[in-house]
This record gives structure tokens, C-alpha cells and sequence, in this order.
């Protein structure tokens, strides 16, 4: 197994210098210096309004795409142009839901489950309010892993669409992305996938995912407060257009960015390429692209791995916790966000306790609300969420450890 190269990971990341340790990295993680370099060279270099001949104006367009080229390497569409940028995979999820609805009829079904963020839900169950029926796909009592039984059961002639995360907030658990995918499509409908707490994680190929939408947040992958939703080509075509009136359908992906994508951050998306290629040669793999980003990942995974075995392994030990999500630390089957109660403690009170030691982490239904109230905890405040990523350590994990055991 290969060792990460700490020195090089503390240089690619200045906020790690300072006393407070990051676990709290599925709310945001800490931002690559190679990203606010782009950045900065943005808004002192090219900081103009697209779409006019001056040279100025052309080099912004051009680097805004350059952005949007990134963020589709990093998801592996098929062309830069199935990217549609946005502030948050929220809002991201809210202009799909119009734009896919238009099309709709009153009595058409929309499948969400009740383990996914609130982004991936209440945009399709507010759908409602047009005649749109919402079927639950509900995780079973004592699991982490979705029935794929249940969903077939659910899909009808009429569901136009399924929503479902990929990698669970609260679980951590990878869901079955390809298998879903491959069931909702002989159905005759589309899949949307959250992916937001999967790709800090892995290296996403969509297109062998088999998602026809896919949305992340690049802000939980090192890079700026910025969103990206993947659109399958010819679904982006068939779906309406929310921007200006006189946009055609075939104006794809403008047609689904009102008011314009943020220009700087969108071109600030090609520094987490810069970054996992530089972390890629660094750990002696010379090459660029998106070979770069898959081994980059690789390595990611081998270490997160690590991370996770050494708390939950501390987890599993203690008769009073209860872990919720998959218990052992395999790669294949969760990634290093790590959720549990405390019999018999309130979570605000162990998350409060742990606030001094400068170990983040947090407490709370982090917008799962219908996976938590689902389960049924004792406790009335949520769970305590560990989220790990790369760029933390053994040690600092064992740190959490001593103070978890103090507290």
C-alpha cells in the first residue's frame, strides 16, 4: 500500500496549517491551493462579461469553458457540454425538477427514497403541486443497503423518474449505482444521482454509472463553492429550458443556467484537476487527465480505508455505541463518513465535548431528515458524523479516538 506523501499534501493545502483538524468534511471540505490559484488568475486576468468580440471577453469565455471541460473530465461525460454548472447541487436539482417537468402530466410518477439529502427530494415531491405523484423507495428497518426488489415493485408505466443517492450522508454506505440504473431503465425511466458524498471520495465515470443525471458539489471535492450537474446529452435536449424565453431546446447547456454559471468559480473547478495530477506525479504516476484522476482516487480510496478502519474498529469495540451504516471499513462498500449514536447520551452533548480538543466534528440530521426520523433514534438530535478524507491522518484520527473516550 502506498503512503501518502504528507508534506506534499499539507503544501497543497494551507488550511491545514493552522490548529483546528477537519472531520467535518462532508459538510465542505478545506480548498486546494492549486484552486484559489486559478482563481485569483481569473478575476485579475480575466474578469470581463462573456460574449463580445473583444479579446478580453473571448480569453473569459474561453476559460469559463475550460472550467466546465474540467468538471466533465472529473465526472467522465461524454462531452463538455452535458455539464451544467450552478451555485449548489440544491438549486442545481431544483432548476432540473422544472425544466424534466414541463413535459409531465398530471397522475406521472417520480420515485425519491427516504435515504437521500433533502436536495434530491423535495424538489421532485414539490411536483406535487402540478399533479405529480411521488412513490417512497424506503430503506428496510435494520439496513444500509437498498432493496433493489423494493424499487422494482415501486416503478410503473407512469414513473417518469427515480431519485437516489449514491453514497448515503448519514450511511456511508455505496448504493448499487449500475444495478439501479440498468432497472430503472428497462422501465422506460430516467435516474438521478446524487452524488455529492461520493466524489471526494472516487473517481466518478457516469458513463459507466449509467446515470442519465448526476449532480456534485465542488465544494466537498477541494474546490470552491461551486455545483455541477451532469445531464446525459440527448436527455438535456429533451428537457425544457428554465433561462430566457427565446432560448431554443437545443441550446444545451445554457438553457438550463438562468442568469449565468459564476464565472471565476467555474474556471476555478480546472485547479481540483490541477491538483489530483499533481498529487498523481507527486506519488510517482506520471501521467495527466483523467488517467491521473483515476489513479489519484485510487490511492485516495487505500488510504481512506485505513482511516476508517482505525475509528470504526474503536466503534465496534464500545457496548453503548451503535454504528449506523456498515460496520467494517472496505473500500468497495463505504467511504470514511462515519455516523453513530451514544446509548444513553445526547449527541450535542459528545460533539460539544470533543469542540475543545480542535477535533470538528459534528451532530445532527444533516438535512437527512427522512433517513433520521426513519430511524428512530433515542436521542431526539441526530447522529454524531465523522467525515474523513484524505488529507487527514492516522493520528489525527487517533486523537479523536482519546477525545471520544474522554468525552
Amino acid at each position: 500500500m502506498t503512503e501518502l506523501n504528507s508534506a506534499f499534501i499539507q503544501d497543497a493545502f494551507p488550511a491545514l496549517g493552522g490548529p483546528q483538524v477537519f472531520l467535518d468534511n462532508a459538510g465542505g471540505s478545506q480548498v486546494a491551493r492549486h484552486v484559489g490559484e486559478r482563481l485569483t488568475d481569473y478575476l485579475y486576468g480575466a474578469n470581463v462579461q462573456l460574449g463580445a468580440s473583444y479579446p478580453a471577453s473571448v480569453e473569459a469565455g474561453k476559460r469559463v469553458e475550460v472550467g466546465r471541460a474540467a468538471l466533465g473530465l472529473l465526472l467522465n461525460a461524454d462531452r463538455p457540454e452535458e455539464v451544467v454548472m450552478g451555485a449548489t447541487t440544491t438549486q442545481l436539482l431544483g432548476q432540473l425538477a422544472a425544466a424534466l417537468s414541463q413535459d409531465w402530466q398530471p397522475g406521472d410518477e417520480v420515485i425519491v427514497t427516504n435515504f437521500d439529502h433533502e436536495a434530491n427530494i423535495g424538489p421532485w415531491t414539490k411536483l406535487a403541486a402540478q399533479g405529480i405523484e411521488t412513490r417512497e423507495w424506503k430503506m428496510r428497518q435494520g439496513e444500509h443497503v437498498p432493496d433493489l426488489d423494493d424499487l422494482r415493485a415501486l416503478l410503473s408505466d407512469r414513473t417518469k423518474l427515480v431519485a437516489v443517492t449514491h453514497v448515503s450522508n448519514i450511511y456511508g454506505t455505496i448504493n448499487p449505482i449500475r444495478a439501479i440504473a440498468d432497472i430503472v431503465h428497462d422501465a422506460g425511466a430516467l435516474l438521478c444521482v446524487d452524488g455529492v458524498a461520493y466524489t471526494p471520495h472516487r473517481a466518478v465515470d457516469v458513463q459507466a454509472l449509467g446515470a442519465d443525471f448526476y449532480v456534485f458539489s465542488a465544494y466537498k471535492v477541494y474546490g470552491p463553492h461551486f455545483a455541477a450537474l451532469y445531464g446525459r446529452y440527448d436527455a438535456l435536449l429533451a428537457a425544457g429550458n428554465i433561462n430566457h424565453r427565446f432560448f431554443s431546446r437545443d441550446k444545451v447547456p445554457q438553457k438550463m443556467e438562468p442568469g449565468n454559471a459564476n464565472y471565476e468559480l467555474a474556471y476555478a473547478c480546472l485547479g481540483i484537476v490541477d491538483y489530483l495530477e499533481a498529487f498523481s506525479q507527486d506519488h510517482g504516476i506520471n501521467t495527466q487527465g483523467r488517467p491521473a484522476i483515476e489513479a489519484a482516487f485510487d490511492l485516495i480510496a487505500q488510504h481512506e480505508e485505513r482511516l476508517s478502519d482505525r475509528l470504526l474498529t474503536y466503534l465496534r469495540g464500545r457496548d453503548d455505541v451503535t454504528i449506523i451504516g456498515a460496520p467494517m471499513a472496505d473500500q468497495a462498500t463505504r467511504v470514511p463518513t462515519i455516523s453513530f449514536v451514544v446509548r444513553g447520551r445526547s449527541s450535542r452533548d459528545v460533539v460539544e465535548r470533543v469542540d475543545p480538543t480542535g477535533l470538528g466534528i459534528r451532530f445532527g440530521d444533516f438535512y437527512s431528515r427522512s433517513l433520521v426520523d426513519a430511524l428512530g433514534l433515542p436521542n431526539g438530535d441526530g447522529v454524531i458524523r465523522v467525515s474523513a478524507v484524505h488529507y487527514n491522518t492516522l493520528d489525527e484520527m487517533d486523537r479523536l479516538i482519546a477525545a471520544l473516550e474522554a468525552a
